[in-house]
């Protein structure tokens, strides 16, 4: 019974350390009209964003995209708001969340 407890310590911690070594990255990206319709793709998370997506992430050394949306400006830190007294003016670039996975 003593050698038990040390081997499912040791698995336990394999599976914690595991589970703890994937690290994941959120990008924010200018979401600008291509003529390609990937834009749209993005911003509204359909299907033909994911390859996208994916692509970016691995542009950026990590495996493949975990999710990917449209975000407001008023989500993003720092950025000029979407109404109010700073309200972005004029042509306002919209944005796409990249979240990404190794």
């Amino acid at each position: 019974m003593r050698t038990l407890a040390p081997i499912g310590v040791v698995v336990a911690s394999l599976l914690l350390a595991g589970a703890a070594s994937a690290e994941n990255r959120t990008f924010i990206i200018p979401n600008n009209p291509d003529g390609y319709g990937i834009d749209r793709c993005l911003a509204n998370g359909e299907r033909c964003g994911a390859v996208v997506a994916t692509t970016y992430c691995q542009s950026q050394s990590f495996a493949q995209a975990r999710s990917f949306r449209r975000i407001d400006r008023d989500e993003i830190t720092g950025a000029a708001s979407s109404s109010g007294r700073n309200a972005c003016v004029g042509s306002c670039e919209s944005f796409v969340a990249i979240e990404c996975t190794r």
